[in-house]
C-alpha cells in the first residue's frame, strides 16, 4: 500500500532561508554532516520545489530579500527593545 505524500507549509521567508541553507549544504563541506545517503534524496528534492517556487532566488537583489528575510525570522532579543 502506498503512503500518502506528506505537505509541509512554509512562509515565503522560511522557504527563502531554508532554501539559501540547503544550498550551502550541498556546496560545501558541511554536506559531511548529511552521513546517510538515504537523506540526500528528500534533501535535492526540497532544494528543487524551493528553487521552482522561488524565482526571486535568481534575481539580482536575491542577497537583500535573503537578509530581509533572516532578519524578519530571527527571534527578537527583548534586551534590544527600546524602553
Amino acid at each position: 500500500m502506498e503512503e500518502p505524500d506528506i505537505t509541509i507549509k512554509l512562509t515565503r521567508d522560511e522557504a527563502t532561508a531554508l532554501s539559501d541553507w540547503l544550498e550551502r549544504l550541498q556546496m560545501s563541506d558541511l554536506s559531511g554532516t548529511v552521513d546517510d545517503p538515504a537523506a540526500w534524496a528528500p534533501i535535492h528534492r526540497i532544494a528543487g520545489q524551493l528553487d521552482k517556487l522561488l524565482p526571486s532566488l535568481f534575481f539580482p537583489d536575491d542577497d537583500e530579500r535573503l537578509e530581509e528575510a533572516r532578519r524578519r525570522l530571527r527571534p527578537v532579543d527583548d534586551d534590544s527593545l527600546p524602553d
